[in-house]
């Protein structure tokens, strides 16, 4: 008899489809079950009574979003263990979620027969993902677009062999796995659901593997060879374009030699990412990222994780290193450019972890409001261009502090109070800067408005 299978992803905004969701619906329509998908909480659905409801989690500062979501359905089920949570949450906060709810908690992945307890189960995590369930076209119920939709998303590896303290990788998969074949999974959802334009990989540390060779020969093979095309034919017309590969998770610059980034520039890698977490790597990062410019991957996106160990100074130094790498690169004629992007650190665990208001030991409420200010003007990402960094960041890290300390209004409209004074009233008021500092300020200002008038950047500070 075939059951009805409710699947639920909490309403936070993210980029990627819920993996996991659509390897379980692959395996509930096998049997057989009617199987629907849905992102947030719905009546209609709620309205119903389940045979089974199945809720992702992401990270634990979602914890009230995530028990909401829980709740919101645990009367569409005939007992609170009929619905089964499983994801980030889960795996690191499984006897709290448990107490809090009532419900099944899963830890870890869905990689053994027999974890959501049926006795013809398979492997889950080795299951073909159901797009369907995420495409609007062939799920009318949806209601919000996942950016990534048009992607192969799957694993060349599981695992890390580092234990960061920041990362939640070890928990949740504890053991590392060298390889697992893209190619498969690659021909498996093309001839189900048709082809993807790029190619996401979720891998939490590539490099780390034995096969790393291998996993370069299976991307090539799958269509994703250095300037790969996408090309799609309609009623007569041809479109063609560029497809990507994307380690999400970034590279680990502490294995990148010749050999592997050799290997890598052999790819559609868009854009290879390597982390910057630590001041105390910048030589190593220095030296890897030049790498890549001499093997002309051309575009890097660099993770900055702030809030953590570090401090204010370090986190403008570590931005201000890609600047000068991106001056560099300019000078020699290389076609990289590096994109930094700064991640606020949030715990894994305790009190702290359950929403984003931790603050750091050597930071406080209003430099990490001033920071996240700026982002929300820049949309998260720091220009490569000099010009643009000093108009954002400041010139120096004096200025830089300076800024992050002024008000949220001053921050997000600092054209018009830098016009009528008010940002240099107050940093005088309040002795943040000295006559010189200032002096700098305004001639940054000055210059970024004079090219502002020539020419409409697409990243600028209003």
């Amino acid at each position: 008899m075939a059951n009805n299978i409710l699947l639920i992803e909490p309403s936070y905004k993210n980029k990627y489809p819920p993996l996991g969701l659509m390897k379980i619906s692959s395996y509930h329509k096998r049997k057989g079950d009617y199987v629907v998908f849905y992102k947030g909480c719905l009546k209609e659905l709620a309205s119903k009574i389940w045979d089974r409801i199945y809720i992702s989690t992401l990270f634990t500062f979602y914890w009230k979003k995530t028990v909401d979501t829980i709740y919101f359905y645990k009367s569409s089920v005939n007992k609170p263990s009929d619905i089964f949570v499983g994801g980030v949450v889960a795996s690191l906060m499984k006897e709290e979620l448990e107490d809090a709810t009532g419900v099944t908690v899963i830890k870890g992945l869905l990689n053994r027969n027999g974890i959501l307890g049926y006795d013809d189960e398979e492997v889950i995590d080795n299951i073909t993902p159901d797009y369907s369930i995420v495409n609007k076209e062939t799920n009318p119920l949806l209601d919000y677009v996942y950016p990534t939709s048009n992607s192969y998303l799957g694993y060349a590896t599981r695992g890390c062999i580092r234990n960061c303290d920041f990362c939640a990788v070890r928990y949740i998969e504890p053991e590392f796995c060298n390889s697992i074949s893209i190619l498969k999974q690659v021909r498996a959802i093309k001839n189900k659901y048709g082809k993807k334009k790029h190619l996401l990989l979720l891998d939490n540390n590539v490099l780390a593997s034995k096969k790393f060779e291998s996993i370069i020969d299976d991307i090539k093979k799958a269509g994703f060879e250095k300037g790969a095309k996408f090309i799609i034919e309609a009623n007569g017309k041809k479109s063609i374009s560029k497809r990507y590969v994307d380690f999400n998770q970034g590279i680990d610059a502490k294995l990148l030699t010749q050999e592997n980034m050799k290997l890598l520039s052999e790819i559609a890698i868009n854009p290879l990412r390597i982390a910057f977490d630590h001041i105390e790597d910048k030589d190593i990062y220095i030296e890897k990222v030049r790498l890549a410019a001499e093997h002309d991957i051309k575009t890097l996106s660099n993770y900055i994780l702030f809030n953590f160990e570090d401090t204010p100074e370090d986190f403008y130094e570590r931005l201000r290193i890609n600047i000068d790498l991106n001056i560099e690169f300019e000078r020699k004629g290389y076609i990289s450019r590096i994109w930094s992007f700064p991640m606020k650190y949030s715990p894994i665990f305790g009190d702290d972890c359950k929403d984003r208001r931790f603050i750091g030991q050597n930071w406080n409420k209003q430099y990490l409001r001033g920071i996240q200010c700026i982002l929300l003007v820049t949309h998260g990402v720091v220009s490569p261009k000099k010009m643009f960094f000093e108009r954002a960041f400041g010139t120096n890290v004096n200025i830089f502090k300076a800024i992050i300390s002024l008000p949220e209004e001053y921050i997000l409209h600092r054209d018009k109070h830098e016009r009528n004074g008010n940002i240099t009233k107050w940093i005088r008021n309040n002795h943040m800067l000295d006559e010189d500092d200032l002096k700098i300020m305004k001639k940054a200002y000055t210059t970024y408005k004079k090219v502002k008038s020539k020419k409409q950047s697409s990243v600028t500070i209003n």
